[in-house]
């Protein structure tokens, strides 16, 4: 796992190698070498100048051992105490060997990777391709266990390193995490990166931590300084704002175990540190997030449910329509290196649907995230156009025109003949059947559904929805190009709103059916946001536009479909009636401003409340219920093809809480979901009937 070779000027180079997995990561093999290492160090310390600590893989070190760490039980509790200070002793051995330590990290350094390369004097990164360091333990319900928290309270003080780093789960480039203070060179090439780590070596024989050396103190004060001492409620109010009152232990549990590590030596923080991860390993919601936002993830990423066909990759691209999400799938798709043609009626509409592109790559360029070049270089791939003959020999057609049926049929039409005669023809529709789409096409086997989410170049899910005579070819195709484009592709079978619009459908009619009970519209709000939601289902209607949602009722209507809520629908028909169609009518449920800032919940809304006594834990459960059974229903259906498709679409495309693990994890791991389901289907209605 771990080689040491000692060269003529003294300096033994730690390489990490682990020779079971493709990246290294915190499990026994580790834990065995590591000792081993130091053990050897120590043993042969008048020897040694100094250390270097590197990797043979492309990534230095990819974190905790995951697979251990979701199948933690409460009984566990003492063994991966144990276990995890036991590898904190030997990184403290490590930095305090009385040698310069330095780290050469080659790539990634995530979770615990960042936290042996903390634990040496000296960071020096290749600035390699993907390479980011950072701290996403928040972001899978954990903490940074193996020092992490207690070293950058140390290196940066409490404020910078909670809000920028252990609170928010962000991966830093390589320049940046020297800006940020988490390394201290960055070089472009591997030898650059050793002669660097043994220049520093040279210079700095009597290397020690801050920590270490007499009269350290914490960068920006200690807690016991007035100043900062009178800041630390904030955090806890700051927190709890960011949280909403959602039920999120790994937050809580960081900003704990910084604030009291800080009031202690190094060695007793790392006691408090270790504490409180054991405590996250062992709950049930670490495990929701780690199953969902690492394993599903990296199912559905790595193509679980593309089929196994060599096709090539696109190179010239149809958007059609310029509007809003016409012109953020062509942003997303130019970023990615292919070549956009995006069509409107007009010259000036499509060339307004270019401009999109040109403000968010000006922003870019201001920022520092891009260069004046490259941001020339994606503008330079999108063509915009109202002639269709420009469209000649594009190999992917993606529609993303009004919500209507007809309208679809024809623009697909009037591209076929000129596109490449085995172009993928896509549409955007968030709602409606591919297979009714595809209908009385002359290539149907070509027609595909790939439902983006706003904003496109945000949102990180691609549903790609199958029709009836779809080929696998056609998914393969979608889904490389998902994947070019930097989405999480999840792919699921024809149907009526597919599954994520006919998930989140459930949730935005349920919060409607609660105001027209009587419930406060308010209540609904803050119900949903301590449930985890990251947004009000009463705001999220104003955002989709009540205008959309009744023509989509009508839709199904006369297709047929017999549809629940009769005083949802009447709910919405009398606030488009007043005039209130959404937000981008400017009012809604919610008064808007000039600019389309939300204001407040509309006070006309009075008139429907009651005083109804339903119990906020209703409340929250209805809403997260609701959806998981219509996810559970469209499993059973089979429009879903896998759990994991559900769960990630559910997370990454709807806002489903991301601490359930996803709204069929969420069924699963309920302590008695058939239960609570019959509770609420005696209460509220038959839909709640699991």
């Amino acid at each position: 796992m771990i080689s040491y070779t000692r060269d003529e000027a003294g300096i033994v180079t730690l390489v990490m190698d682990d020779p079971e997995q493709s990246a290294n990561t915190m499990n026994d093999r580790y834990a065995t070498a590591m000792r081993t290492a130091v053990d050897r160090l120590e043993a042969e310390r008048d020897e040694i100048t100094g250390v270097i600590v590197t990797s043979a893989k492309q990534t230095f070190f990819a974190g905790g051992d995951l697979d251990l760490m979701v199948t933690a039980q409460p009984s566990d509790a003492a063994m991966l105490t144990d276990m995890v200070n036991g590898m904190k002793r030997d990184l403290r051995r490590l930095e305090k060997l009385g040698r310069p330590v330095v780290a050469a990290v080659n790539g990634s350094a995530l979770g615990g990777g960042l936290e042996i390369a903390l634990a040496c004097h000296h960071r020096v990164v290749l600035d390699a391709k993907g390479c980011r360091l950072g701290f996403p333990e928040v972001t899978l319900g954990l903490l940074p266990g193996a020092g992490g928290v207690v070293r950058t309270t140390r290196m940066m003080g409490l404020a910078p390193a909670l809000m920028n780093v252990l609170l928010t789960g962000r991966q830093f480039r390589p320049a940046d995490a020297v800006a940020e203070g988490l390394a201290d060179a960055v070089v472009s090439t591997s030898d650059e990166m050793f002669a660097a780590a043994r220049a520093w070596i040279a210079a700095h024989p009597d290397a020690a931590q801050p920590w270490d050396r007499p009269g350290f103190k914490f960068p920006g004060g200690s807690i016991s300084n007035p100043s900062v001492a009178m800041q630390l409620p904030a955090y806890a109010g700051n927190l709890r704002k960011q949280l909403k009152g959602a039920d999120m232990p790994a937050p809580e549990a960081i900003l704990a175990a910084a604030v009291e590590g800080a009031a202690v030596d190094f060695d007793t923080a790392t006691v408090v540190e270790t504490r409180y991860l054991v405590g996250l390993l062992t709950g049930q919601i670490a495990k929701n997030m780690i199953n969902a936002l690492f394993f599903d993830m990296k199912a559905v990423n790595s193509g679980a449910n593309r089929p196994a066909v060599e096709v090539a990759p696109a190179t010239r691209v149809a958007v059609l329509g310029a509007g809003m999400m016409g012109a953020a799938i062509a942003y997303v798709v130019a970023k990615a290196g292919v070549d956009v043609v995006l069509r409107d009626v007009s010259l000036e509409a499509a060339q307004r649907g270019r401009s999109y592109s040109e403000k968010l790559l000006a922003k870019s360029v201001r920022g520092g995230r891009t260069t004046e070049a490259a941001a020339a270089g994606v503008l330079g791939r999108i063509t915009a156009t109202a002639d269709v003959a420009d469209l000649a020999g594009c190999d992917v057609v993606i529609e993303a025109v009004f919500e209507d049926v007809e309208l679809k049929r024809k623009v697909l039409a009037e591209v076929a003949a000129v596109v490449a005669p085995d172009a993928l023809i896509a549409s955007n529709t968030s709602t409606l059947p591919i297979t009714l789409i595809a209908d009385g096409f002359e290539r149907p086997a070509d027609v595909i559904g790939m439902h983006f989410f706003s904003p496109v170049d945000k949102m990180p899910l691609l549903e790609i929805v199958v029709g009836g005579q779809t080929s696998d070819r056609s998914i393969a195709r979608a889904f490389d190009l998902g994947r070019r484009i930097g989405k999480t592709p999840i792919v699921v079978n024809d149907s009526r709103g597919f599954f994520t619009s006919r998930v989140i459908g459930t949730f935005i009619e349920e919060a409607i059916a609660m105001v027209a009970e009587g419930v406060p519209p308010a209540s609904v709000e803050h119900a949903a946001l301590q449930a985890g939601y990251p947004t009000g289902p009463l705001a999220l209607a104003d955002e989709v536009s009540l205008t959309l949602m009744q023509r989509i009722r009508r839709q199904s209507q006369a297709a047929g479909i017999a549809l629940p809520h009769e005083a949802v629908h009447g709910l919405v028909d009398a606030l488009i009636d007043a005039g209130r169609p959404g937000r981008a009518g400017g009012a809604g449920f919610y008064d808007y401003d000039e600019s389309g800032k939300r204001l407040g919940l509309w006070s006309g809304l009075a008139e429907y409340r009651t005083d109804t006594g339903v119990p906020l834990a209703d409340l929250k459960d209805r809403l997260l219920a609701v959806e998981a059974i219509e996810a559970r229903k469209c499993l059973a259906e089979g429009v879903l093809r896998s759990a994991a498709d559900g769960n990630i679409g559910s997370i990454l495309g709807i806002g489903y809480p991301a601490w359930t693990g996803g709204a069929l994890r969420y069924i699963e791991q309920h302590a008695d979901f058939a239960g609570r389901a019959a509770e609420l289907a005696e209460r509220y209605g038959e839909r709640f009937a699991a």
